[in-house]
């Protein structure tokens, strides 16, 4: 096993509403689901955002889909509209899941 990324074993889709977000992650291979599942916790998501202070994250599994969701709640500085920081939302907070290591 090595260290990488996970933008090279899936992709992310992303949606914000007031101040949480939701941060799909889809494995590219079917193969890698389980490896993601048992690597991308949502206590290691929370401790990757947590410089945004998020006050809970919750995963969703998605077997089928070979994916999860996690939700994260307080992270968008009041959301889009209230913030001065427009880099953090969406696909910027997505692309910043993708660069978390996993050993694959």
């Amino acid at each position: 096993m090595q260290e990488t990324a996970l933008h090279d074993l899936a992709h992310a889709r992303t949606g914000d509403k007031g101040n949480r977000i939701n941060i799909s992650l889809i494995a590219y291979r079917a193969e890698d689901y389980d490896l993601l599942v048992e690597q991308v916790t949502a206590e290691r998501v929370a401790a990757w955002f947590a410089h945004r202070r998020p006050t809970a994250v919750q995963r969703y599994l998605l077997p089928r889909l070979g994916a999860m969701n996690f939700v994260l709640d307080e992270v968008l500085d009041g959301g889009v509209n209230d913030s001065l920081n427009l880099d953090m939302h969406g696909k910027g907070l997505s692309f910043h899941l993708l660069a978390m290591k996993v050993q694959a």
